[in-house]
């Protein structure tokens, strides 16, 4: 039977549709599965979202993706996503890029294993962890799978552990739907190049206190705007978009709303305006990258036609 981990990942469903001269008949589906609740799960198929109870499931697996994304295209991606969000100290060790933001998020304060280290792969692990050291910040790689799999073997045999699954998404931009607000006279969409104040705060709240590095990765790129949604003069819902990887990529992040506005359909108004100025800006597509985990999150991204484009997970040396 699936998990909360087969969330954001293909499955085959086979269900009970009716009864025959006293046998069950079976139907199946085959889908992402968006959804998994007490009660039902939700796929995602070629037809279409189907919800299917749980008393209605007789089996159900996790299977292989249809396919695997291209190295090229998977490399890509990761520099795109790691120019949209820059850490400020930063080296190279042949292809691979070291970066460190004073520790802010593992995102910006992780190696990026793509492409040639420019030595054996145990000397580049080696590399990483010295680099780390002299900053005198614990050694982490995030590795991209399956593009970076003989760097997380390494990791393994090292005794690495890891962080969890993360899915890094993506959608045609032309092919994202409109937002439909979920109230009447919902508060417009508030586009800045620059944070506010509030904006700054409530990103703090998610994130952990901003230090100067911070600042750095979330301002940090040439073609930038911060989404907030007022209401009564208070800041309930937050986004941030960028347009990166040779102006293809519009990169979503810090979509946040307060708990008391959730269900008013604001996350979809602040996806949906930062997907107007990318595609004004030229962009085609969107990502983003989501815990596993994170079911109400995965289940909103797949209900916008989000699929998993691949995944990683962020290592951590273990302490000496």
């Amino acid at each position: 039977m699936l998990q909360p981990e087969d969330v954001g990942h293909r499955v085959v469903v086979r269900r009970i549709v009716g009864i025959r001269a006293g046998r069950p008949r079976f139907s199946d589906a085959l889908g992402e599965l968006a959804e998994l609740s007490e009660s039902h799960l939700t796929l995602v198929t070629a037809q279409g979202r189907l919800t299917v109870p749980r008393d209605e499931v007789h089996r159900a697996r996790r299977v292989p993706p249809s396919r695997r994304p291209a190295a090229a295209a998977m490399a890509a991606l990761e520099h795109a996503a790691d120019a949209a969000w820059p850490a400020p100290t930063r080296a190279h060790l042949g292809d691979w890029l070291l970066r460190s933001a004073d520790g802010w998020t593992g995102r910006a304060n992780s190696a990026l294993p793509v492409g040639d280290p420019d030595r054996p792969l145990p000397a580049a692990i080696d590399t990483v962890q010295r680099w780390y050291a002299d900053l005198g910040r614990p050694a982490l790689i995030n590795t991209p799978l399956p593009l970076a799999a003989p760097v997380s073997a390494e990791l393994d045999a090292r005794g690495w552990s890891g962080g969890p699954p993360v899915l890094v998404q993506t959608v045609p931009l032309a092919a994202l739907p409109a937002a439909r607000p979920a109230i009447a006279d919902a508060p417009p969409v508030e586009l800045a190049a620059t944070p506010s104040a509030d904006w700054l705060a409530v990103a703090a709240n998610r994130k952990g206190d901003l230090p100067t590095a911070a600042r750095h990765v979330l301002t940090a790129v040439p073609q930038i705007r911060f989404a907030q949604v007022r209401v009564a003069g208070r800041l309930v819902a937050i986004g941030r978009g960028t347009v990166t990887g040779a102006g293809r990529w519009l990169g979503l992040s810090l979509i946040e709303v307060a708990p008391e506005a959730r269900r008013r359909g604001l996350a979809r108004q602040v996806i949906h305006s930062l997907a107007q100025w990318g595609v004004a800006v030229g962009a085609t597509n969107a990502f983003l990258q989501v815990e596993r985990s994170n079911a109400e999150a995965v289940t909103l991204y797949r209900a916008l036609g989000f699929t998993t484009h691949h995944t990683y997970r962020t290592r951590t040396a273990p302490a000496d």
